[in-house]
């Protein structure tokens, strides 16, 4: 799950980036609103962290621009600001969640995972789908009656599948699950993490859809 990060202090967003990675997202950071403005135009995102107090403005007003721009992207606000009118404030601007720093990484991970849940319409946190009960919290699933590991990286593609299921997901989708802006893409990475999800959930569990992308395979009975 690609995450836009907005924080202008060093520091801490790099104990930020390095946290979101250990629980399964794919951090972009960047550090005031003017760069902000420019990602958040891009196209695959799962969601903001945005902090409230930047160099060249303030991350409310950069939200509320967005919103009123039509953006829909889940927005969780992250400052030292928490008073109540604070937190007002910020929820009436147009986020959908707000933790104050300092913070827990644990739980800033669960709280995307849940506002991310909700922008897809979903209420539980495990996916079911042909015998698998996906659980993006463990970065881990159940498939008859066993435990299923996941590497990071072939939680991000399932990931992204579950998502949508049967819905056919692009190459260069899955690649943007994988890879952050400073990244370097292997050409056939997404194949090689494709392969080794089949060996553990069955050849059939992931079809390829030749010059497109791939899918889950139909429910069967």
């Amino acid at each position: 799950m690609r995450i836009l990060v907005v924080e202008d202090d060093a520091s801490l967003a790099d104990g930020l980036c390095t946290g979101l990675r250990l629980h399964g997202f794919v951090p972009e950071l960047v550090g005031n609103c003017a760069d902000a403005r420019e990602a958040w135009a891009q196209d695959g995102f799962s969601a903001v962290v945005l902090d409230v107090m930047l160099p060249d403005g303030s991350g409310i007003d950069l939200l509320r621009e967005r919103r009123s721009a039509g953006s829909r992207l889940p927005v969780l606000l992250l400052t030292a600001l928490d008073q109540v009118g604070d937190r007002i404030a910020g929820l009436d601007a147009g986020a959908d969640d707000y933790l104050a720093k300092p913070f827990d990484l644990g739980e800033l991970g669960a709280r995307l995972r849940a506002i991310t849940r909700r922008a897809q319409g979903q209420a539980k946190g495990t996916i079911h789908w042909n015998g698998l009960e996906f659980d993006p919290a463990r970065m881990a699933g159940r498939m008859g009656g066993a435990d299923v590991r996941f590497s990071r990286r072939e939680f991000a593609i399932l990931q992204a599948l579950m998502e949508r299921p049967g819905v056919i997901v692009a190459k260069d989708r899955l690649e943007e699950r994988l890879y952050g802006w400073q990244d370097g893409v292997e050409s056939n990475a997404v194949e090689v993490h494709i392969h080794k999800l089949r060996a553990k959930l069955g050849p059939g569990y992931i079809e390829t859809v030749r010059g497109v992308g791939y899918r889950l395979a139909e429910e069967t009975p």
